[in-house]
């Protein structure tokens, strides 16, 4: 055990919280926690103050090669001829332990992320109602009959039918920003289907996987069907990608990182699922509902301050009501309470660490240097962690970098339209490369489905942004990834259908 400092800011945390940070983390392999096959370890530090809050083991490629055969013997072992109603029953268990550590799970992700409590302890449930709902479709798997082939029929009579059968053993190569909801929406689905799992959390935020792996193990998943191995993405991540003994991976992360685990993943040619960038339109029409959409195009760009894949940072405004909006904005903006997650009323948290801080800074000195107008924000606060005000650009263009890129923090870009034509609006949202989500905002039904029907996104919200659930699917177009998750179509991505045809 190694004593650490608790850099919680004068902030109180549960008992359970503060012992959980106090181990020393080793990796989940085979249904115990083993040594890494090296003697690296790394911190993880608070990003509201930069002070270390856990330290942690890191795997090697050899480490990554244990956790496959785990996994390849579980699945072979009898987890993939399991019962349905069996595996639904581990998954209920693990919501039920979930519920059971919500608090100290929040707290652990607010250390770890920086994101507010009020939205960590949300992740909890979401998570929770995700494994009851993936532990209810696991006994919906089912086949189909078919009319067989016409040379086997001509002499003799015949059937055909399909089976839904496990992918196999699967990787989930998780992003720093929800690590504990991007964690359990890849391994529901994945463990429902039948398959073994292997996890690599984000060297960033490790800790919420960690604790997931001592509840699994409490809820009495057999050894080896999940495990949980840290380390670096350019060694674990991409052990993990190249591995032939791995016939699924899914990922979630930046456009760049998924091109190169396609790469990796062409040596068997695995299954890949790809859940990358975004940089999300935001349409506002001269007749939208202003008290409705001040508040809420704010929070598109801003919730997880601004780093979520799905964050709306493109804003189209009608020249009509542009002044008033953007007004509302500055207003709602500069009213927003900047804080360590753990502190009552925190809306917006730090960025996760000083590098991803820089890069934001860096973006906002773009826009100023190609002649954005800064409204509001723009600056680093002058605090420990790496805090940015709420930023608004006015005065954008579609070439503009900040306009372009995924920027990940809280910045937005509004730009101005004075036409109403159906076509020439969405012409506009969709000059991006990304199309992963993307909102409407008006009181003309016809503009609104017309608008959204345009849209080149995976997701599309009317009068709302970032609509999502666990039982609606959710992926992109474009450079924003390949595949969906959330909904049946994610259980779908974890299963291999298989003909068989009969000569009676």
């Amino acid at each position: 055990m190694t004593t650490l400092p608790l850099p919680f800011d004068g902030h109180s945390v549960s008992d359970s919280t503060r012992a959980f940070l106090q181990r020393d983390h080793l990796l989940f392999i085979d249904g115990a926690w083993r040594d890494a096959s090296g003697d690296g370890w790394m911190e993880t530090r608070d990003p509201a103050t930069g002070l270390v809050a856990a330290r942690f083991a890191i795997g090697e490629a050899a480490d990554v090669n244990a956790a496959v055969v785990a996994a390849r013997n579980a699945f072979d072992g009898g987890w993939a001829r399991s019962q349905p109603a069996a595996r639904a029953a581990l998954l209920r268990r693990l919501a039920d332990l979930m519920q059971r550590d919500a608090q100290m799970l929040a707290e652990l992700e607010v250390i770890d992320s920086g994101m507010p409590l009020f939205i960590a302890s949300l992740t909890v449930s979401n998570c929770t109602e995700m494994l009851h709902y993936y532990a209810g479709l696991a006994g919906t798997i089912e086949g189909t009959t078919t009319t067989p082939p016409a040379h086997v029929t001509h002499d003799a009579e015949a059937f055909t039918y399909t089976l839904r059968e496990p992918v196999g053993v699967t990787a989930h190569i998780i992003p720093w920003n929800v690590p504990l909801s991007m964690a359990v929406l890849k391994l529901a689905p994945s463990l429902a289907a039948g398959c073994t799992a292997i996890v690599k959390p984000s060297e960033e935020t490790p800790l919420t996987a960690l604790a997931l792996a001592d509840l699994i193990a409490e809820a009495g998943f057999p050894a080896g069907v999940v495990n949980i191995v840290n380390g670096t993405g350019g060694t674990v991540g991409a052990a993990l990608a190249g591995h032939p003994g791995i016939d699924k991976v899914a990922f979630t992360g930046s456009t760049a990182t998924g091109r190169r685990i396609v790469e990796a993943a062409l040596g068997n040619l695995k299954k890949v699922t790809l859940e990358l960038g975004g940089k999300s339109p935001v349409v506002v029409m001269p007749d939208a509902d202003l008290a409705l959409a001040i508040p809420g195009v704010a929070m598109a760009t801003y919730f997880l301050g601004g780093q979520n894949c799905m964050a709306g940072t493109r804003i189209f405004a009608h020249a009509d009501i542009h002044d008033a909006l953007v007004e509302g904005l500055v207003a709602f903006s500069q009213s927003m309470v900047v804080d360590h997650g753990l502190a009552p009323g925190c809306q917006i948290g730090p960025m996760v660490s000083p590098a991803h801080g820089a890069k934001v800074m860096g973006y906002i000195a773009r826009g100023l240097s190609e002649g954005a107008v800064l409204r509001t924000g723009g600056e680093r606060l002058d605090r420990p962690g790496s805090f940015i005000a709420p930023t608004i650009f006015t005065g954008t263009t579609p070439d503009m970098g900040i306009v372009q890129d995924e920027i990940f923090g809280p910045v937005m870009a509004v730009q101005s339209f004075d036409t109403l034509d159906i076509d020439a609006i969405a012409a506009m949202a969709n000059n991006s490369p990304y199309g992963l989500s993307g909102s409407v905002w008006t009181t003309s039904l016809s503009s609104a489905h017309k608008i959204a029907a345009r849209i080149r996104s995976g997701h599309v919200s009317i009068n709302c942004h970032g609509a999502v659930a666990h039982n609606i699917p959710f992926g992109g177009y474009g450079q924003s990834g390949w595949g969906r998750e959330f909904g049946r179509e994610s259980l779908d991505n974890y299963l291999e259908t298989k003909a068989v045809t009969a000569r009676l």
